[in-house]
């Protein structure tokens, strides 16, 4: 069992009249925090994006991902799988075909994923405009510039 989930996690009240998003940190047995750092990470939305339309070999979809790990794509998709949105189809023949696809749920995901991309879309110029004001106001494009490099670093 993967590390910080549960093997039967009980469902979180679900009152839209007393919605607190910070409850996700708290509520005991709530595994909504866990769940959104999963299917938010960028490979995550990756994978899930790219089967979207079609059935793919680990290869085939490691290819289609700039700049993943073998190790990330395998761990990725394990953890994608055992959250029942992808699904793993393994072929008994030699040598062995494994066959990833988005399940009915993973599908419903990827509606939320364009959502949130179309939304990106429409306003990236007001966010780059946004941090260009924000920079000259600031200074912070310096700071960025060397909070990236430590990061990188680090």
């Amino acid at each position: 069992m993967e590390e910080g989930t549960s093997k039967e996690p009980t469902p979180c009240p679900s009152n839209q009249e007393d919605y607190d998003a910070l409850q996700w940190d708290v509520r005991e047995g709530c595994e909504v925090r866990q769940i959104l750092d999963r299917v938010a990470d960028k490979w995550s939305l990756l994978v899930i994006a790219i089967l979207e339309s079609r059935t793919l070999r680990f290869t085939e979809l490691r290819r289609e991902i700039d700049g993943i790990s073998q190790r990330m794509l395998t761990v990725t998709l394990r953890q994608l799988e055992r959250d029942g949105l992808v699904r793993r189809t393994v072929y008994p023949v030699v040598p062995p075909r494994v066959d990833y696809a988005l399940t009915p749920m993973g599908t419903t995901l990827h509606t939320t994923i364009r959502s949130l991309v179309t939304w990106t879309e429409e306003h990236q110029e007001r966010i780059a405009e946004a941090r260009a004001e924000y920079d000259a106001r600031t200074g912070a494009e310096g700071d960025l510039a060397v909070a990236a490099g430590r990061s990188a670093a680090g």
